[in-house]
């Protein structure tokens, strides 16, 4: 099979049958074999209805459906379990993404050997409260993930080898950051491809607001950190906790040292426990010693996690 395209959705009933209308003429024009995955995140409305019809009438369509919302991730892992395609193409269900990209991406992939390329949405239609978000995020993404060639991380439209989707896990809202999540995976040829950004058709965005924001940044820290340390955390939490409390006993040793020479010279000095510096300087050795604890205990949890010897091996003969 050629393609897989895996659309998550939640509440999209309006759209559906054009968005499933308009991949489905772009496919026979260009004589693909295909498959579209439509994977339902707890819709409330008549989605999952729309779904089952379209599946009645074409062969192509497969649906999954949630009992509830899980949240965008958990759609794309479920759906990308799924996708028997050669490419695997991601896209929003709310029209604002076009299917008429989709054979260039194809192309991309298989003829230029990308492993992932990623969708960018020069001219967007999204309002001020969406797109001043995005451009903070995609620039500390940038800087942080050194995939410095992509300028819109989050676009829903992406294209992938098989062999990308079936080696890395999508979980929490890491969607945002399938591009880092592919790198940490080996896949590194990543591209980008300027796309066309429609207005929203039906109805309004699920994804506004500035807690995207926030939980954008906090998921962005996570990664780099299980990136960079998730297997040796010992190295961050033991160094930290072992400067601190070498600051921290050095600065007591400070302390008493010159309390013993002022008792030596005879100069009247304040009681040790009288200066706020002594008070300092156990708590760096109290926080260093919590630290380097952090980093011990971090460290049995990764030798004893199942995950440990997980490695990508992309072939063997």
């Amino acid at each position: 099979m050629d393609i897989s395209v895996v659309i998550p959705l939640y509440n999209e009933e309006e759209s559906i049958p054009e968005l499933f209308s308009w991949i489905e003429r772009v496919m026979k024009e260009h004589g693909f074999s295909y498959e579209v995955i439509f994977v339902s995140d707890g819709s409330t409305d008549r989605s999952w209805e729309i779904i089952t019809e379209l599946k009645s009438r074409s062969e192509h369509v497969h649906g999954i459906k949630f009992r509830r919302n899980y949240g965008k991730s958990p759609a794309l892992y479920c759906g990308f379990a799924k996708a028997q395609g050669d490419v695997v193409i991601t896209m929003d269900a709310d029209l604002q993404d076009s299917p008429d990209e989709i054979p260039e991406l194809y192309r991309m992939v298989k003829e230029e050997k990308y492993d992932l390329v990623s969708g960018y949405k020069q001219k967007r239609y999204d309002p001020l409260s969406k797109t001043l978000p995005t451009k903070l995020f995609n620039a500390t993404a940038r800087r942080v993930s050194g995939i410095h060639n992509l300028h819109d991380f989050n676009c829903g439209l992406k294209a992938y080898r098989r062999d990308v989707v079936k080696n890395i896990e999508v979980y929490g809202e890491m969607h945002r950051y399938m591009p880092y999540l592919a790198k940490n995976a080996g896949f590194t040829k990543i591209g980008e491809k300027v796309v066309h950004h429609q207005a929203r058709k039906y109805g309004s965005s699920k994804f506004m607001g500035w807690n995207r924001f926030v939980n954008g940044y906090l998921d962005l820290l996570t990664l780099w950190f299980l990136s960079t340390f998730g297997k040796k955390p010992m190295h961050v939490f033991g160094f930290l906790g072992t400067l601190m409390f070498i600051v921290g006993f050095m600065a007591a040793f400070l302390i008493g040292a010159g309390k013993l020479w002022c008792l030596y010279k005879g100069i009247p000095q304040r009681l040790v426990t009288d200066s706020p510096y002594f008070y300092i300087s156990l708590t760096m050795m109290l926080l260093g010693t919590q630290l380097f604890l952090t980093g011990f205990l971090g460290d049995l949890i990764s030798r004893s996690s199942q995950t440990r010897n997980d490695y990508q091996i992309e072939e063997t003969i």
